[in-house]
This record gives structure tokens, C-alpha cells and sequence, in this order.
């Protein structure tokens, strides 16, 4: 069995490469136009370029998202952004149009397609027709099971991709109307308000004005919330499902959080294929997806309906990420970190890197930029000196348990 594909989120540059060193096979992005995440940061022409030539020095693959449902207006001007991303040797774009399909067809011949979870994907037949259009690859539809997805490998010769991990839209497909409708952000052109997040009330039609929380706990009822994806439990039934690609949601989400569900499915991904019969689940790679922030998670559809609907709009969040690493001098011990949460000596410290288990350290003796000695790092990205107990990545996250959640 071919090794299957790790595909993570890049809403960045540095996340690109984050994604990449913490153990991707291939990131997903968008450019500055036609793509489903507006929110994010997105790329620049020559962020564009250092990207893709990050990842292909690094025998890595990069795809550009082309999946809004376009306009008229739209048309007339993505067969230039299609024409760039082709120069700039992008492995593939990804697409939920027909129209777009024939536009890159027509302009970048050569450009591999993949067709988006916005096309609804469920059944073989239907993965076949995109196959014979010529779309190498479906990113199936996050309403399916995993038997569905077997008989779908099975009935197709087309690359399938399959979500693992990250939010799941309440509307099917991600396809929604409310947003537009409420806030007048259009979803499916990259603007989604989530306002499947807003609390909201009834009004019984003879009582105007009098509004009513159905209530789920004591704060309301949060009707369309949907809890994250989750299969960090079950890369074997995925991988054995003959998939092509497993694909982590999250293109708006920070470094941290990129780098840390990468690496977890990575170790689980890698653990099996190095030894399938003997491989045991690792718990404490759920421990770690706990550790950033998420909603409740779930398996969505894959073993039936889920438990989608969630009782609150907040995220569970019991880590603070207090810094990142910026050298290390291996001679004196001293690393250079780049705060961004408040830490204090004394305090303890998990250092997460992209490889082997995360280690602890106690804050000792800090220093400012200047050489000063100081007892707390409180000021936003000031330059602090550390010496650690052990040699310490540049790729290093500085983490630390929130203290509402210190017992």
C-alpha cells in the first residue's frame, strides 16, 4: 500500500513552513482572491513563490484553493491568477465549479485539479464523472461514513481525500446561506461571519418581542453549533480504507495549532505503517490535540449520525502558547525566545518540538534584550533570554497550562 498523504492548512507563510518541518506531506492555501477563507491572511505573489519553493525543496506539495462558487465577474479575471499559480509550479488548485474545471483545463493544461468538499461528493458515480473530466482527485463530502468511503475507493480510479480533523460546518458541505443572509458575508465566496456560532432564541409569532432560550444549559442553547472533527483514534480504519489523502481543517487557525495537529497525526500515521500488526494507539496524541485551542470532539459521520449540535459557543482552551524559540546557543545553554503570553520565573513550561515527546522546563534566570534581569516576560514579542536544561529547536513552541485549569 502506498504511504498515505498528511495534507495540513497553511493560512501563511510561516505556517506553510510550520506545517511542513512539523511533518506534512503537502499544505493547502490561498492566494488573495477566490478563496473559501478570506479571514486568512493569504498569499502574496512572492509569498506564493517562496512557498512553493519551500515545499519542493523539501519534497513537500503545495495546492491553491480555487473553491468559492464564482460569478460572472469572477471569471473574468481567475484565468490570470490560474496562468500565475501554474508559472509558480503549484501542484495542484483545488475546485467546486465546473465552469472553474474548464477555465483551468483551458489556461494551465498541465495543472493537476482537485475537486473540492464544496462540490457535495457522495456517492462513486459521481467521483467518476469529475475523474473523466479529467480532476485527478475528489475531496469527498465530510456527510459520509467510512463504509461509504470504502465502497467509493472501491468503485472509483480516482485520488480520494477525506477531512480527519478540525471544524465541521453545520450546513452540509459548508455550503450556507445564513452568513450572507444575516451579516451579508457571503460564505461561499470566502467570507463566512459564523453566525452558526451566535446564541439565538424563539419568538412564538402572537407573542412579539418576547423571546424564549430553549434551554440546554443554564447560558441558552447554541442550535447550529457543530463540535470539531476528531480521528486521531483511528488512522488504522482510515488508512486501510484505501484513501489517498487525509486532510486537516484549519486554514485561519495559528502556527501552534497547525504545528501540533500535524505532528499528532503524523506520529499516529507513521507508528502504524511501521509496524500494522503490532500498532497500539497512542492516547497521548489526543492529549496533545487537547492542548490547543477546539470544540468538543467528535468523529462527525464516519461510524453514523454524530453528536454534532454542541451546548455552548466557546472553545476549550487550557494552554497558552508564552513563546517561541529564535536560537539557541548550544555552548552556554541560552535560548533566544520571542514572548507572546506572559511567563514568570518560577513558573513551569512544556516545550513542544518537531520531534520526540515535549519536555518540561522550570523558568529560571531571565533576561531582556539588553542583558537585564527580569522576573516576568509581560511585555508583547519582547526578546528574552533563557538558559534551558536541554538544546532547544528554533521550530520550538513555549507553552503553559492555563492557570483556571491548574489544580
Amino acid at each position: 500500500m502506498k504511504k498515505i498523504e498528511l495534507l495540513a492548512p497553511a493560512g501563511s507563510l510561516d505556517r506553510l513552513k510550520i506545517a511542513i518541518e512539523y511533518g506534512a506531506d503537502a499544505v493547502y492555501l490561498g492566494g488573495e482572491q477566490f478563496s473559501l477563507r478570506a479571514a486568512a491572511e493569504n498569499f502574496t505573489h512572492d509569498e506564493l513563490k517562496e512557498g512553493i519553493e519551500f515545499a519542493h525543496k523539501r519534497g513537500k506539495k503545495v495546492y491553491v484553493t480555487l473553491n468559492i462558487i464564482p460569478h460572472n465577474a469572477d471569471l473574468l479575471v481567475m484565468g490570470d491568477f490560474i496562468k500565475e499559480i501554474s508559472e509558480l509550479g503549484a501542484d495542484a488548485v483545488i475546485v467546486s465549479d465546473l465552469g472553474v474545471m474548464e477555465l483551468v483545463k483551458k489556461t494551465a493544461p498541465g495543472l493537476e485539479i482537485h475537486i473540492s468538499t464544496q462540490a457535495s461528493v457522495t456517492n462513486y458515480r459521481t467521483v467518476e464523472i469529475y475523474h473523466n473530466l479529467g480532476a485527478k482527485r475528489v475531496v469527498l463530502a465530510r456527510e459520509l461514513s467510512l463504509e461509504e468511503i470504502r465502497e467509493i475507493v472501491k468503485n472509483t480510479n480516482a485520488e480520494i481525500e477525506v477531512f480527519c480533523h478540525g471544524a465541521i460546518c453545520m450546513s452540509y458541505s459548508g455550503r450556507c446561506l445564513l452568513s450572507n443572509y444575516l451579516a451579508a458575508r457571503d460564505s461561499n465566496m470566502g467570507q463566512c461571519a459564523q453566525p452558526c456560532r451566535w446564541k439565538y432564541y424563539i419568538m412564538e409569532e402572537k407573542r412579539p418581542g418576547m423571546y424564549m432560550p430553549i434551554m440546554e444549559t443554564e447560558r441558552g442553547t447554541f442550535v447550529f453549533n457543530s463540535k470539531d472533527m476528531c480521528m486521531i483514534e483511528h488512522i488504522p480504519e482510515l488508512i486501510e480504507s484505501g484513501i489517498t489523502s487525509l486532510k486537516i481543517e484549519g486554514r485561519i487557525k495559528t502556527a501552534y495549532y497547525v504545528a501540533t495537529v500535524v505532528k499528532a497525526y503524523r506520529e499516529a500515521i507513521d507508528s502504524y505503517l511501521s509496524d500494522r500488526e503490532n500498532y497500539v494507539y497512542d492516547p497521548d496524541l489526543k492529549t496533545e490535540l487537547e492542548k490547543v485551542s477546539h470544540r468538543m470532539y467528535d468523529t462527525g459521520f464516519f461510524f453514523g449520525r454524530p453528536g454534532e449540535v454542541y451546548a455552548t459557543n466557546s472553545y476549550i482552551r487550557n494552554y497558552d502558547v508564552v513563546a517561541t524559540a529564535g536560537g539557541y546557543d548550544p555552548e552556554t545553554g541560552i535560548a533566544v525566545l520571542n514572548q507572546l503570553n506572559k511567563f514568570s520565573t518560577g513558573d513551569e513550561v512544556e516545550i513542544m518540538e518537531p520531534k520526540g515527546k515535549f519536555w518540561v522546563q522550570k523558568v529560571g534566570t531571565m533576561e531582556n534584550e539588553a542583558g537585564e534581569e527580569i522576573l516576568t516576560a509581560n511585555h508583547a514579542e519582547m526578546i528574552v533570554k533563557l538558559k534551558m536544561d536541554k538544546p532547544i529547536s528554533k521550530l520550538a513552541f513555549i507553552r503553559k497550562k492555563r492557570l483556571e485549569n491548574v489544580l
